[in-house]
Formats: C-alpha cells, structure tokens, sequence
C-alpha cells in the first residue's frame, strides 16, 4: 500500500502544474494526459514545433494530408487552455465547422463554440456587444472573419489557428481581397498555419503564407523576387531553406509509416440509365434552368439556386419534386403579395454553407409591371406541369441501381474480411427517404440508421432516448445536440449495417469500422468528397475501403465529371486518395464546382459539352502541375532518415512523459482523496464526493479503457480539487521516513543512500523568459547528495515521525539554492542567445 505523505502530494500537485520551457516535451504535458485521442509521434513533434520559439509569431504546420493536422493544433490549443491563454479562433472552410467542434470537444475536452452570423447577432441584441470575447475556443469561417475583420483585430488572441491555409497563399496580390482582410485582422495575434499544401505552383504562394505570420521574415514582395529569384544558386537555396526551417515543419505519409497502418482505397462503378420519365423531366427542368431570364430566380441567387436545383435534379425525382413545388409557391405569393423572399432549399442541406461560399451580393428588387406578372403565371405553370411530371415517378433508376451496388460492394467487403458496414451519402434530405422506403422494403429491412442536420425523426429520437438511458450518470451525455449524433453513431457501429446520411455525415464523425463508402449522389466539389470518404477512409481503419460511384451513361456531361474527378484528382483508388498537390492546386473546391456548373448551364450539345470539358481539362492540366514538386521537396522535406530518427526519439519521450504525468495525477489523487474513493489498477471507484462541486460518483480512468468510466483528466473538476488542496496545503517543518523496502521495484541510486539522514529542502523558482514564464523545483540537501537524485526519493512511500525538528535547518540549503538558481539563469540566457 503506497503511503504518501503531504511532502509528498504538494511536491505530486507542483510537478502538474510546472511551467516548462517551450522546446521541452514537458511543454505538452497537460495536453498529452487531458487528450482522449490515440497521439502519434509526428503529431507531438509538430505541436512541439509551433511552440519552440518564444519569440516566433506563429508557424505552418504542413504536414501530408491525413496526417492528422488538427490533432497537432488541438495540442497546442489544449496547452494554451491548460496555460489560461484562453482567447483562441479557429478560422476554417465553412463546411469543416462541426468537424472542428467535435474534434476539439470529443477529443480534447475543450468549450467550443460555431460563430456564425445568427449566433453573432444573438449575442448582439442580448447585451453582449463583444462576441469575440468568450470563454469558448471559436470556431468561424473564413467568409465570417472577413466580414467581421474589424471585430477580430480588435480582440487580443492568444492564439489563432487557420485550417486550409493555402487559400490565403496569394495575399501578397492585390486580387486576393479575402486573404488580405484575414491578413489585416489577425496581424497581432500569434497563429498556426494548417496545410498540405504550402507550395504549389509558385514560390511567392510561400512567401505570401509566411508573410501572414510575420511580415518581417522575408520583407517586401520586391525584396523576396530580388534575393531567391535564383535557386538555381546553391548559396541562395539554402538561405531560403534555413530561413523557412524556423516557420514551416512538414512530415510525409511515408516518413511515419513505421508508426501508422494506412490502407487502401478500391473504387466500384455502378452504371444505371434513367427511366424515360426520368429523362424527359431532367430535359425539361435542364432546360428551364438554362433560360436566359427566370422570374423564379432573383439575380442575386441565380447561380447557387441554379447549383442546387441541378444537384437536387440529379439526387432523385422526389428531392427536385420537393424544390419545384417550393419554387412555384413562392412565385404565387410573389405574384399575390408583392413579396419576394430569398429562396431556401432546406432540402439541400449544405444550402448554407454553399451559399455563404459562394458569397453573391443582394439586389434591391424592382416593382412587378405587366409583361413580370404574365412571365410570372408563365413559369408557375411550367413549375406546375415539372413538379406533376416528378410527383407521377414512384421509383428510380439510380435506386434500383444502389440495391445492385449493396451486393457487389458488400460481397467485395467480406473478401477484404471488413464487417458488414456501408455509409450512403446523399446531397438531399427527401432522397433520405426515398432510400429508406427502398430499403426498409428489401433484406435490410430494420438494419438501416439516417443521419442528416436534424435528426429529428422518430427512429433517430428513439435510438437517442434508449442511449441517454444506457449512458446515465457518465460523461458521454453532455445534453447537447452532439449526444444525438454519438447515439446513432454508436447504433450504425453496434446494430445497423446502413447509415444513410445527408452532408451532415461528411462534417465531425469517425466512422472507422465501416469501410464501404456509397456516393449515391456524387458533389462536384473534389474536397467535400475527400471529406466524405475521409469519414472511412482514415488513421485507425483496419481495412481496405471500398468506394461505390454511379454513372448516368446517358449523360454526357456527368461521365465528363466522374472522368475528371477519377483521372485527374485520383480520389477513389490507391492508398493515400487524392494527393496534396491536386486538391491543393485548385485552391478551392467552390472555384471547381462552378466551372462545372457553367458547362451544364452554357452548352446545349454533346459536341459543346466536350470542347468545354476538354478546355476545363487542360486548364486543369496546367494548375496540377510537378513543375515546382523537386523545388517543394528540397526547400521543405527532410531526409526519410533523418525524420524517422527523430520520431522515434518522440515516440519514446512521448509515452515516458505521458506515463510520469499519469502516475502522478493518480498518485496525487490517492494521497488526498483517502477514503473517499477505492484505487485499484488504471483507476479508481469515487465513493463519496469531497468537493462542493457537482461531482459523478463511480468509476475513474486514466487512460479511459471503459467506455461507461468517466475520464479522469487533470483539467476535471475533482483533479483540480486534489491539485489545489495539496498546493495550498500549511506544511510545517516534519521528518520524514521514507521506505525503500516497500519498494516494489529497483532505483539504484538510492541503494547506498539507506540508513542516511539529513535536512531536505524542496523551493519553487520562477523566471520570466522572453515572452514566457518557466517554473523550475529545486532540491537541496546538507548531506553531500546530489540534487538530481533527491526526486527520487518521492517514488517512495514514507510516514512522518512524530516528533518534528525542533532545531533550526543549516544555512547551506539556502547556499546551495542560490548556486542552483543562479545556473538555471545561466542556462536559460544562453539559450534565449541562441
């Protein structure tokens, strides 16, 4: 039984919470022990990375995609939290919001918050005239921050993380208006850059992302052109190289093989040809949408409602069914009432995000006059004739296509040896439906789960209600809407063989066990794809992953699509999917998907459609380019070698200082707690609650294994509670007896030290260090006892005698912390030097 006395819990609740240095793997220590995510060696050391200089401004952490880069900004965000540098933005692509969120909140325990328009105006007209200054970690888009640019350089940050940062890459143009605002209004703050891709086609794309950390790394534009035009110079490539070693760390995929299993990608094609219904109503709405002028459509909308509609059009006669029917009722209040409301498909669930991507102006919309309203009732009765048309068609090509695909991809699953798992994705909540109609009327009758924005129907309450029953009293029931989705997560992982989701699935959860990935309807943006099979597609899936397309042989401009998304960004085959240098070339995803959807509002005839494709290809061609590849790999990759040394020195470092932070809070925990809880291994049973805080009783782990514990972590209220009770605890002078017999293991540097005895002497020195502040523990003792073996003596159990030390401690402890300190100053100067 471990007999620790309160020396040695307030020197257990000093180690915690001891500030360290910011290239010492101890800098992480809280995040490491807080973090509920399996940590791999690269993403410690790039974490480590963004904290090494007290004075740097920030750093791009570039690491290959799938490599985990928002596990490493979630270390550092956690440590900053853990610090009480708690203003911190996460600026992201609007559709990785809720990834973001869950990945912080899930993982890291974090508050987070989505900071959008409505959330901002909420707060606005409840008095809070600051929504910036929050205790939440923030989470905005990039079209957000721009908007409120003036509103965010204001806010003093402690940190700001940007995902996707190569969409900033031109801020040096003048063109790039977005970028630049974002520039201007995170100036001041220290920021993590996140991307695959911080070199793509042009070396000023490097200078424009390092200027957004600190204009002063490499000057002006003209000064950068001057001195590295010529890297032909090995003189001046390797200044360049020296210089960006400071800000840019960058791991590939191969390099850490070693330490993770990736797997591969097969892709499967399903061909289907619509029913003749089916093609005559995609002819006619087509051809409505091509229409030079439509009443139905303000002009400030023209292009996102024409984006929609085609997808909808697409997806299933049911779902563009649904949209017509909406359209033409708007038309008629239009007509009636003099009123026109913008257009929302909430069918189309990724509607707000496209649009605020999308980003189109409003106009003022004139008085109806005469020849409006004739042109008006002449599309509420094309509307009208479309939407019958749709509603006759009781069943689908495509839907009859998926039951075939079920069993080809299922089939292919089983000899991969992955369990009986597929995840459907739909662009439309009314095709959702439809595939549940489908399928609950086949052999996967009661084994299909639906995940979409809501989820409110009545399956999805019920499975929500019976998994807040079985979680009661554990921190998985957090009472927000993310219960719902971990409850039918967790139905898809345990019951379900189905999961046929809307966009929603593709934003925030980890679908592991499931490696058969269904794109029932295929988006044209090449990253949201990505994104969707990155859902399965992922570090810790076991098996091959098996990716199911369709193709509308009779169309030509889809088979066009589904040539270059195949071809040309290689998204559904090889072991890595599509590669950093093409998703990163087409800069966004938005930009892509309206080149498409001008192909499929412009041309008429096959003979149009594959000019324009041809053309599309080419440009293609030229933007997913290896004409910088030799440059980007010499300027920012170290050798295979020389990385791999260094993660396994990581790797090490890594799991002996979570281990040491583990022992400790649990020691700690056992030296106060005493009889209010059971300890046993991994853990202990909290019988009754020592705080006044509202504490769960039951059982406590660290590292979790059980899923029904609850999480024992350094940030939880009842590990604060130990830690602050042993701080600040009055210990007088005592004397201690500390017993190596009890001992269960060996320390050899305390053999020779039994039966000795002397004054001990424990101080904390703290010493501000540039931009930061480093606790150090000092040790001194009048025995001669060198001071670095005098922590050990607290792996010890001990008792205290009862008779304290009346005499007064020797004047050579406090000699002897003088010299120690006075190093330690020493030490840190030299370092602060270099």
């Amino acid at each position: 039984m471990d007999r620790f006395t309160p020396f040695h819990a307030r020197l257990f609740a000093e180690e915690l919470i001891q500030r360290f240095s910011s290239d010492s793997l101890e800098k992480l220590s809280t995040a490491l022990i807080d973090a509920q995510v399996d940590l791999n060696p690269h993403q410690v050391d790039a974490a480590l990375f963004a904290f090494q200089s007290p004075l740097s401004k920030g750093a791009i952490l570039a690491d290959e995609v799938g490599l985990g880069k928002t596990i490493e900004a979630g270390l550092v965000i956690a440590q900053k939290w853990a610090e009480r540098k708690r203003r911190v933005l996460v600026i992201t692509p609007a559709n990785l919001r809720k990834q973001w969120f869950q990945e912080l909140t899930e993982k890291f325990f974090l508050p987070c918050a989505i900071l959008e328009s409505k959330s901002f105006n909420a707060a606005w007209k409840a008095g809070h005239l600051l929504p910036f200054e929050s205790d939440h970690v923030l989470i905005c888009s990039y079209q957000f921050v721009k908007n409120k640019a003036l509103e965010v350089r204001r806010t003093r940050w402690d940190l700001v993380v940007v995902d996707e940062a190569h969409r900033l890459r031109n801020v040096y143009k003048s063109s790039s208006i977005l970028a630049q605002d974002i520039k201007q209004a995170i100036e001041h703050a220290p920021k993590i850059l996140l991307t695959a891709t911080p070199l793509q086609n042009n070396l000023l794309e490097l200078y424009g992302l390092v200027s957004i950390i600190d204009d002063r790394t490499f000057g002006d534009l003209a000064s950068f052109r001057e001195q590295y035009s010529n890297l032909s110079d090995q003189k001046t490539f390797l200044a360049l190289r020296e210089r960006l070693k400071a800000v840019c760390h960058r791991t590939l995929r191969r390099q850490v093989q070693p330490f993770i299993k990736y797997t591969k990608r097969y892709p499967m094609v399903e061909d289907f040809t619509p029913h003749k219904n089916e093609q005559e109503l995609y002819q006619m709405v087509g051809g409505y949408l091509q229409r030079e002028n439509l009443q139905a459509l303000p002009n400030s909308q023209r292009n996102l409602i024409t984006l929609v509609l085609r997808k909808l059009l697409a997806s299933s006669s049911f779902a563009i069914a649904g949209a017509l029917e909406n359209i033409a009722k708007r038309l008629k209040k239009r007509l009636e009432k003099q009123v026109q409301d913008p257009i929302e498909l909430e069918d189309y669930e990724a509607f707000e995000t496209t649009a605020e991507e999308w980003s189109e102006e409003n106009e003022p919309v004139p008085p109806l006059n005469d020849f409006d309203r004739q042109a008006i009732q002449q599309e509420i009765t094309d509307l009208e004739q479309f939407y019958a048309l749709a509603a006759s068609i009781d069943d689908n090509a495509k839907g009859q296509a998926l039951l075939t695909a079920l069993k080809r991809a299922f089939a292919e699953a089983n000899r991969l040896g992955a369990q009986r798992k597929a995840i459907i994705f739909t662009e439309s909540k009314r095709t959702q439906a439809y595939l549940l109609r489908l399928l609950e009327n086949s052999e996967y009758n009661g084994k299909v789960v639906l995940f979409n924005g809501t989820n409110t129907d009545p399956a999805s309450r019920k499975i929500h209600t019976t998994w807040q029953k079985r979680h009661a009293g554990t921190d998985r029931v957090t009472k927000t809407t993310a219960d719902v989705r971990s409850a039918l997560v967790d139905e898809f992982r345990e019951q379900a063989e189905i999961m046929i989701a809307t966009e929603a699935g593709a934003e925030g959860i980890n679908l592991q066990f499931c490696s058969l990935v269904v794109n029932y309807d295929l988006p044209w943006n090449p990253q949201r794809i990505e994104q969707r099979i990155g859902r399965c597609h992922r570090y810790g899936q076991a098996h091959d992953v098996v990716v199911v397309n369709f193709l509308n042989r009779s169309n030509e401009a889809d088979q066009r699509v589904f040539e270059l998304l195949t071809e040309k960004f290689k998204l559904f085959d090889g072991v890595f999917g599509s590669s950093d240098e093409v998703l990163g070339a087409i800069e966004s995803g938005v930009d892509f998907e309206k080149r498409i959807m001008q192909i499929y509002q412009q041309c008429r005839t096959p003979i149009e459609i594959q000019s324009a494709f041809d053309e599309l290809q080419t440009s293609l061609g030229e933007e997913i380019t290896d004409s910088m590849k030799t440059t980007r790999q010499k300027l920012l990759e170290n050798f295979d070698e020389e990385v791999n040394q260094r993660l396994k020195v990581s790797e090490a470092k890594s799991k002996e200082t979570l281990s040491r932070f583990e022992q400790l809070l649990m020691n700690l925990t056992k030296a106060e707690l005493g009889n209010a809880a059971t300890f046993g291994d991994n853990g202990f049973e909290l019988h009754h609650n020592p705080t006044t805080s509202n504490i769960p009783l039951g059982r406590y782990e660290l590292p979790r294994r059980n899923p029904e514990a609850h999480y024992y972590r350094l940030s939880d209220t009842l590990a604060q509670y130990v830690i602050e009770t042993a701080k600040n605890r009055s210990l007088e002078n005592q004397e201690l007896e500390f017993d190596y017999t009890a001992y269960t293991g060996k320390i050899s540097v305390l053999e020779n030290l039994q039966g000795r005895a002397g004054w001990l002497r424990l101080s904390k020195y703290s010493i501000s260090a540039l931009t930061q502040t480093e606790d150090y523990l000092v040790f001194a003792n009048d025995t001669g006892i060198e001071a670095d073996i005098l922590p050990h003596l607290f792996k010890l159990s001990a008792k205290v005698i009862a008779n304290a030390p009346t005499e007064t401690p020797p004047s050579s402890l406090e000699v002897h912390t003088t010299e120690q300190q006075r190093r330690i100053h020493q030490e840190i100067s030299q370092r602060n030097a270099v």
